[in-house]
């Protein structure tokens, strides 16, 4: 696929360094079928040859999870995620593929990094948490919001988990809340944060485009290894992930947000 032909990415390449940007600025950033496909396409048309993958968002916005107006209609939707990670009615049926590719971005024979802006809700956190390296300004803010929607993070859990231990993903979690960049560095889900998170990117670059392909091949296989609950992860949460977004009582309570702008726990005051 040709760079020309994206319509929910902005990818772009210099030397060994590929950026891919998120840019659905309609949806904010969103996760739909359109965007999980082209991404895949995008590592692949890279793999071989990029030795870093850069993953980017808007400046206000970095990824808010599923496409609530695609799952609540059916369609690719505009009104842009609101709690879920991207669940399996977003994908064609199947939460596999965007799975799939954030195992990618950890397992992947490049070094990826997720360059985190603004706001990053649910499966954004999936995004940030499968990267090796994550770097963020002091806008971002980082919440797991899905069991306000009766939903469960399945796929971004055990991405979270390895970056910042079960306690602190339970806490994330449970609790809904948004959490500050400083937050997140201390739970480990940021490696680093800069007013200036261009200038940061930048200093990062500068070193690792030193590294060689083979090197950084070699290197993400053997922590492959090392940790292979990844992969022996993927069919549980692809289990969870179907049963929560089968449920209709979600689903029922998605269509009402889309069509009326009201949480479920709106929903519950009324009543």
């Amino acid at each position: 696929m040709s760079s020309a032909t994206y319509q929910s990415l902005r990818v772009s390449r210099q030397g060994t360094v590929c950026r891919i940007r998120m840019d659905r600025p309609q949806a904010r950033n969103a996760i739909n079928t359109t965007l999980v496909n082209e991404f895949r396409a995008a590592l692949a048309e890279h793999r071989d040859t990029a030795t870093v993958v850069v993953v980017e968002g808007l400046p206000e916005v970095f990824c808010t999870g599923a496409d609530f107006a695609a799952l609540g209609e059916g369609g690719q939707g505009g009104q842009g995620g609101q709690g879920g990670e991207g669940g399996a009615r977003s994908g064609g049926g199947d939460p596999g593929p965007l799975y799939d590719l954030w195992l990618d971005l950890a397992t992947g024979p490049f070094v990826s990094i997720a360059h985190i802006r603004g706001e990053v809700t649910a499966g954004g956190v999936g995004f940030a948490a499968a990267c090796d390296i994550a770097l963020a300004d002091d806008t971002a803010r980082f919440s797991l919001s899905e069991l306000l929607w009766g939903l469960l993070p399945a796929c971004v859990l055990p991405f979270l988990v390895r970056r910042t231990g079960e306690q602190a993903a339970r806490y994330l979690t449970l609790t809904t809340q948004p959490v500050p960049v400083t937050d997140a560095l201390r739970y480990g889900l940021v490696d680093a944060w800069d007013a200036r998170s261009d200038d940061l990117l930048r200093r990062h670059l500068l070193r690792l485009r030193r590294l060689t392909k083979p090197a950084v091949t070699r290197c993400k296989a053997y922590f492959a290894e090392l940790n292979p609950a990844l992969a022996a992860s993927r069919a549980p949460a692809l289990a969870a992930n179907r049963e929560v977004f089968g449920d209709p009582r979600n689903l029922d309570a998605i269509a009402r947000y889309v069509r009326t702008g009201r949480f479920p726990w709106e929903e519950e005051e009324v009543r």
